[in-house]
């Protein structure tokens, strides 16, 4: 079932109606493929956008990964150095898993009451 104004705004056209439906009712114009090849072109610069940042991230990495295993290994070996008082103090600092699940329901029931909010 469709709606009578839709019924009676199809009905009734006028001059610029008419001129706009005869617009785009032509055959598209010839441009010898063009708009075919300025396509391409775009479809081909979007795929090289989305595969330069992975494979530079994975030249980059390769590249890190010998100062990154002589890193590792001086600071194990600086490890013992450290005052154990103050790992205790770090290892303090960090939430518990009850905190952080208390965080999300809390977070949870905000959302949901600002989704109720706007409704």
């Amino acid at each position: 079932m469709t709606s009578k104004i839709i019924n009676m705004a199809e009905r009734m056209k006028d001059a610029e109606d008419r001129l706009l439906e005869s617009m785009f009712e032509a055959a598209p114009i010839a441009d010898a493929g063009f708009s075919a090849a300025v396509v391409r072109r775009i479809r081909r610069r979007l795929w090289l956008r989305r595969l330069t940042v992975p494979v530079a991230a994975l030249v980059g990495g390769s590249i890190a990964i010998k100062p990154l295993t002589g890193f590792v290994t001086v600071v194990a070996s600086l490890s013992p150095m450290i005052p154990p008082r103050l790992l205790d103090a770090a290892a303090s600092m960090i939430p518990q898993l009850s905190t952080i699940v208390l965080g999300a329901m809390v977070l949870g029931v905000c959302l949901l009451g600002l989704r109720a909010l706007e409704d």
